[in-house]
This record gives C-alpha cells, sequence and structure tokens, in this order.
C-alpha cells in the first residue's frame, strides 16, 4: 500500500477540464493511483488577477513514490500537457501541486510539504473540504474545516457541474 497524497490541480489555458482530466489520466503511469476527486470549481486568479478563471480540483491519490521523485513525475505531466516555464502566477494549461503527503513535513530547496499556501487559498481548502474535511494539517494541526473558516482569502470558487466524469457543459 502506497502513501496516500492529496494534489491540488488547476487550469486556465485552453480546454481546461480536458487539460484536468488528462492529467488526471496520466497520473497511473507516473505511479499514482487516483482514488478519489473532487468537484470541478471555477475559481478567480490569485495574485496576478489579469487572467482567466482557473478550473480546479483536488484528487487524494496513493503512490510509492517519495516525495521529490512524486514532484518530478507531475512536473513531467505538466510538461506533457503544455506547461511551460512563464511568468509566476501567471496563465498556464496546467498546475499540479502537491499539497499534503501522509503527515510528512517536508523543507528542501525544491519542494516545501505542506504546500505553504495551502491554508491561504480557497480554490484548494474548498475541494479538498469536499473529500477530506476533518483531515489535519500536519504542522498546525487545524482541520480541513477549521482551515477553510479561518482563512482570509474571499476569492470566488463556484462549484461546476464538470466532475471527473462528465463533460464540460453537459
Amino acid at each position: 500500500m502506497g502513501k496516500r497524497v492529496y494534489l491540488s490541480l488547476g487550469s486556465n489555458l485552453g480546454d481546461r477540464v480536458a487539460h484536468l482530466r488528462q492529467a488526471l489520466e496520466q497520473m497511473s503511469s507516473a505511479g499514482v493511483r487516483v482514488k478519489r476527486v473532487s468537484s470541478f470549481y471555477r475559481s478567480e486568479p490569485v495574485g496576478f488577477p489579469a487572467q482567466a478563471w482557473f478550473i480546479n480540483c483536488v484528487a487524494e491519490a496513493e503512490t510509492e513514490r517519495m516525495p521529490l521523485s512524486l514532484l518530478s513525475a507531475l512536473k513531467k505531466i505538466e510538461r506533457a500537457i503544455g506547461r511551460r516555464p512563464g511568468r509566476r502566477l501567471g496563465p498556464r494549461p496546467i498546475d499540479i501541486d502537491i499539497l499534503l503527503y501522509e503527515n510528512a513535513l517536508v523543507r528542501v530547496a525544491r519542494l516545501t510539504i505542506p504546500h505553504p499556501r495551502l491554508a491561504e487559498r480557497r480554490f484548494v481548502l474548498v475541494p479538498l473540504r469536499e473529500l477530506a474535511p476533518t483531515l489535519r494539517h500536519p504542522a498546525t494541526l487545524r482541520t480541513v474545516l477549521e482551515l477553510l473558516a479561518e482563512t482570509r482569502d474571499a476569492g470566488q470558487v463556484i462549484r461546476l457541474k464538470e466532475s471527473m466524469n462528465r463533460r464540460e457543459g453537459e
């Protein structure tokens, strides 16, 4: 049995829903078994507002990969879907972040787990609440529900009809 991880996925370029589905489908070939996926949400961009809104979701998965190996595998998926280096917080076809890796605390140059801005982002907390409302942040010991209630982020996060099983607009 692998390590339980939570991943955040977002897209605001091209066919956003298709990019999310493609990333989720490519996970198995990267050694990541997706167990559950939240609903898809439309959210306003954070930090660089002059761009299209994102479609976001959170996936609960299992992997045998260690954190840095997982990061490398996820970056490879991003590149396969068309992600290229660009402006920080700018538009992108796909963004995959490791939110949590079991109860691990990781702080190395390339990776911090839990994700350092997890508690500041409604677009992550809302779909994470759907999957694991009582999950505790390993550093603060706050539940996802508590983090969501306490966040100062007032950005709009709107649940869509789309999911991993439905097409956009159905």
